[in-house]
């Protein structure tokens, strides 16, 4: 149904737990607030923002090969760092609202039934028009950011790659542990860049 991990949620956040589900509520917390159709099932409007904030975050870090979400928040910058705070929190709202007993799904393709069916039997509206396939040139305009963002997440990381460099040069010939603990760092800071390049090259020629 969703993915959601329990994390600890913020001092002073309240959510009202409901207690059951019943038919034409979420599926997942059986709030009845803006319930629609997500992932062939009843979700409430908050529900939705979150799944949609975690999948936003999935899709980052999908695109650009990274590390999957998890406990961590550990990142190579502050642009993967928010969209990972911002889906573990997320999760962390989906966790507290979430059911005490999710509902049989069963029951709720017996309770999508009557609506799927009305939806059906309902006479077309005059002003609806069929929904158009995207175009070539929205596709290519949805690549073409893709493209962009790539591009700028490899100069961001050069400049990484090149400040990690610098440093490793003034350590050359320090002694003392200090010296090499910092230079293990900064080595292995330097093999996480270049691998992240690797797959940022990968991505860059899937666009092309």
């Amino acid at each position: 149904m969703i993915d959601a991990h329990s994390l600890n949620g913020p001092a002073g956040t309240t959510t009202v737990r409901i207690a059951r589900w019943t038919p034409g509520g979420c599926v997942w917390c059986g709030s009845t607030d803006s319930v629609e159709t997500f992932r062939n099932e009843p979700r409430c409007g908050l529900c939705r923002e979150k799944e949609a904030v975690i999948d936003e975050a999935k899709h980052f870090i999908g695109m650009y090969g990274l590390r999957p979400l998890g406990g961590t928040l550990a990142s190579e910058d502050d642009e993967e760092r928010e969209f990972r705070v911002n889906a573990r929190d997320a999760r962390e709202v989906l966790n507290r609202i979430r059911l005490e007993k999710l509902p049989d799904p069963a029951a709720v393709r017996k309770a999508l039934r009557p609506r799927a069916a009305a939806a059906v039997n309902a006479p077309a509206s005059p002003s609806s028009t069929p929904a158009k396939a995207p175009t070539k040139k929205s596709q290519a305009g949805v690549t073409g950011i893709d493209a962009i963002e790539l591009q700028s997440r490899v100069e961001k990381l050069l400049g990484q790659l090149t400040a990690v460099d610098e440093q490793i040069s003034a350590l050359d010939g320090v002694q003392g542990l200090p010296a090499r603990a910092r230079m293990k760092d900064l080595e292995r800071q330097r093999t996480t860049v270049l691998t992240t390049l690797a797959a940022l090259e990968k991505a860059r020629r899937r666009t092309n």
